[in-house]
């Protein structure tokens, strides 16, 4: 090996120490060189190390002959008595090792995590502010994505709601390219646009046909073919609301264009209205669990009672398997899972008890439903659902708001169904044992109507459940075989 000597430290590093009296922490930087070439340029790497912990590179832009590079010190200064040398290689140097210094100092002032990532930044900030600024001044819809991204990674909400926003940023692509403002950016949308949007999320099926070509990668079950509900629409614009309010908040935008609406046209966009719940009575419940069906529904008579057993929404209800069933040391089989909904938030596992006519199925299907393969659509789960109630003379009046009319309308309880009619029906026919919706397993604890209940047992809870439905009584043993002559 080649011995070390005053001249030959290229063969490693070049470290130039740094030492500011306005700082507490010391830190090396090194002008990182690999090649033992004494000829031909080179494209500088930079090094910094603070202590054993911080350990950070930086790949210059600077292309240094080796000849020239050999006339400097250590410390990136000219060697003694050296009168020829590249000055403009001087300067690009100590421009980096200084943009380095204080890119490092104010990460460690600010709190800032020391990520590669993170340094990059700041350099980049000192260096080259204008491209950084352009970088940064990101389109709405980029800005967008980036934000739902962030959330979902952050926890700030789950993966549900991480879909929605990405269906909503799909939606806002396709409104952009249409107004022909697909560029635009975050501080250039006004509250005028913000309107035209909601008008959009409404009534987007009618640029369907004119604009086929944005719809060519969506499935046809989640093409628009009707003007949405105001609630849908205002959920939408509620995710947009958080959007700009994080971009304001982070001083990207001076003023989010929700605040620009004014308080009236505000609360119009954003509000939400409800109808009176509409689910099951027990009758209505019973006649569906006692009617024969044809083959053709069976299989969504079977889905849609299991899910009414068990009350949970139709992404947890997906999810279920085997592995998910188990009994307790009295022999009550029960589910658990955690609720996609808010499992980001709560990590308490739902259980809700297997009742008599659940367990059949359970053992007839092992949860594997073809009918829950699609949901929405024309032959999906909810519009057999629909079909499954219509045979079943569920034909009840219910009043619903329509909004085209701005009045109410009395349709047959049939053309309502869905999967959510499972989750109210489940809830309603509890409630009227006065069992709560905590003790159902479906709600979180704090609600002063409920707290009587909170501490229900497993055992407490089949009881109630089993009379809410009027289902039989009854324990198992670890393989679900039914023992007839044990009672609870």
């Amino acid at each position: 090996m080649q011995k070390c000597g005053a001249n030959v430290c290229f063969c490693g590093a070049i470290f130039v120490l740094l030492h500011h009296q306005r700082y507490s922490f010391m830190h090396r930087i090194t002008i990182f060189k690999r090649t033992t070439k004494k000829d031909g340029s080179i494209k500088l790497r930079f090094r910094l190390r603070d202590g054993r912990v911080v350990d950070l590179y930086h790949k210059s832009d600077i292309v240094a002959d080796l000849r020239s590079l050999d006339k400097f010190t250590d410390e990136g200064k000219l060697k003694p008595k050296v009168s020829v040398y590249d000055k403009e290689l001087l300067a690009d140097i100590t421009e980096v090792v200084t943009a380095m210094d204080v890119a490092y100092s104010d990460m460690r002032d600010k709190g800032i995590s020391l990520t590669s990532e993170n340094f990059e930044q700041a350099i980049d900030k000192i260096l080259h502010p204008d491209k950084v600024a352009r970088a940064e001044s990101r389109t709405l819809l980029a800005r967008f994505e980036r934000f739902a991204q962030n959330g979902y990674r952050d926890g700030v909400f789950g993966v549900i709601c991480s879909r929605q926003y990405e269906v909503i940023r799909k939606e806002l692509q396709r409104f952009l390219i249409i107004n022909k403002v697909e560029d635009i950016l975050p501080i250039d949308f006004t509250a005028d646009m913000l309107m035209e949007l909601a008008l959009f999320f409404r009534d987007e099926y009618q640029y369907v046909d004119r604009w086929r070509h944005l719809y060519v990668d969506v499935a046809e079950r989640n093409i628009p073919k009707e003007r949405r509900s105001q609630n849908t629409v205002a959920s939408k614009m509620s995710k947009l609301h958080a959007f700009f309010n994080d971009l304001e908040d982070k001083e990207e935008i001076v003023k989010s264009p929700f605040r620009k609406l004014g308080k009236e046209r505000k609360r119009v966009v954003l509000k939400e209205q409800y109808d009176d719940p509409i689910y099951l009575y027990k009758d209505e419940f019973l006649c569906v669990l006692n009617t024969d069906v044809p083959e053709t529904l069976q299989e969504t008579k079977d889905a849609f009672m299991l899910q009414c057993a068990f009350g949970c929404r139709i992404g947890d209800f997906q999810g279920l398997t085997m592995e998910k069933v188990t009994v307790s040391p009295d022999g009550i089989p029960y589910i658990h899972y955690l609720p996609q909904k808010t499992k980001r938030e709560q990590r308490s596992e739902v259980e809700t008890p297997i009742m008599r006519y659940a367990l059949d199925i359970i053992k007839k299907y092992r949860f594997s439903f073809r009918v829950l393969n699609y949901v929405s659509g024309k032959t999906g789960y909810n519009s057999k659902i629909k079909d499954l109630l219509e045979y079943c003379r569920i034909d009840r009046m219910c009043k619903v708001f329509d909004e085209t009319v701005g009045d109410n309308t009395y349709k047959p309880l049939y053309k309502l169904g869905s999967s959510k009619l499972c989750r109210k029906t489940h809830v309603d026919m509890m409630n009227k044992v006065q069992v709560n919706q905590y003790a159902a397993g479906l709600h979180s604890v704090g609600s002063d109507a409920v707290n009587r209940y909170t501490h229900l047992e497993l055992r407490d809870r089949f009881l109630l459940m089993c009379a809410a439905f009027g289902q039989p009584e009854y324990k198992v043993n670890s393989n679900l075989e039914i023992i007839e002559d044990i009672k609870l």
